[in-house]
């Protein structure tokens, strides 16, 4: 892949990210997905964990150890996990139950393990 082609990856890539984070943060209430709230541990919990994700597979990106298609399947896992974070504090006024924070905690193992995997092949 030359060069040209890997930076307008790398911008559409950057582009979804951005494009998920704003929609995530027009949820009705105060709190959801990329949105601080210091009244919803669990919340803040998810969102700082896929902040974090993303940024690993940004720096596979970057770093050329991820492929394109690589990044964007693990994008769009991403994208699942943060509309299953609306739909379950849809449910609640904002919040999140223990249970909804441990199926989301699973999702984001294994996602973790497929970036790690992905990275590191």
């Amino acid at each position: 892949m030359n060069k040209l082609t890997s930076s307008l990856f790398v911008l559409a890539v950057g582009g979804l990210m951005t494009i998920g984070s704003a929609a995530a943060q027009t949820a009705t209430s105060g709190a959801g997905p990329g949105v601080v709230d210091p009244g919803h541990p669990r919340v803040n919990q998810v969102n700082r964990r896929e902040t974090r994700q993303q940024k690993r597979v940004a720096n596979g990106i970057n770093n050329g150890s991820l492929s394109p298609k690589e990044a964007s399947h693990l994008e769009k896992r991403e994208a699942s996990i943060q509309k299953q974070e609306q739909r379950d504090m849809a449910k609640h006024n904002g919040h999140l139950t223990k249970a909804e924070q441990v199926r989301l905690n699973r999702r984001q193992n294994r996602t973790s393990r497929a970036i790690y995997r992905d990275k590191h092949n």
